[in-house]
């Protein structure tokens, strides 16, 4: 995976897409490596007393998943626009999280609404690379920071 990000990186700079073939040779070397990891992870072969799926190991159920979500987990090599990982949405809802911790829950749902629509604001301005302290500063003048669509 990190041999594609690289190319596709590369890629973005130069032409904006990454070759038919280059993607055929990158999803074989995926498949592959897949397999192999398959072949090396086999399902147990102990019978569980109770119902259900059978247990598996952490191995196998990651196998599973890269077996499963192929699509999902190689779009960034068939469109780039998409990043490589999530980090910045996880990132954006850690702080939710975080506040939930804290306090336990939120007094209201108004009180919800309002620390989102702040914490989406503050998330909006540092990804574009403004200093927070102004735009929250120009926010309560009466000019926010609204970013332009693409």
């Amino acid at each position: 995976l990190i041999n594609i990000k690289t190319s596709v990186d590369k890629v973005r700079e130069i032409s904006g897409y990454l070759k038919l073939e280059k993607i055929k040779e990158f999803e074989y070397c995926y498949d592959r490596i897949v397999c192999t990891g398959l072949e090396e992870n086999p399902p147990l072969q102990i019978r569980s007393k109770k119902r259900g799926r059978n247990k598996q190991t952490t191995a196998k159920n990651l196998l599973d998943r890269f077996m499963n979500y192929k699509n999902d987990i190689l779009r960034f090599m068939h469109d780039l626009k998409v990043p490589f990982e999530n980090n910045l949405a996880e990132r954006d809802v850690r702080m939710v999280k975080v506040q939930q911790k804290i306090s336990g829950t939120f007094r209201s749902v108004q009180g919800a609404r309002s620390f989102c629509r702040i914490r989406s604001y503050i998330s909006t301005v540092k990804k574009n690379q403004l200093s927070v302290m102004k735009a929250i500063q120009d926010a309560i003048d009466g000019k926010p920071f609204v970013p332009t669509i693409v």
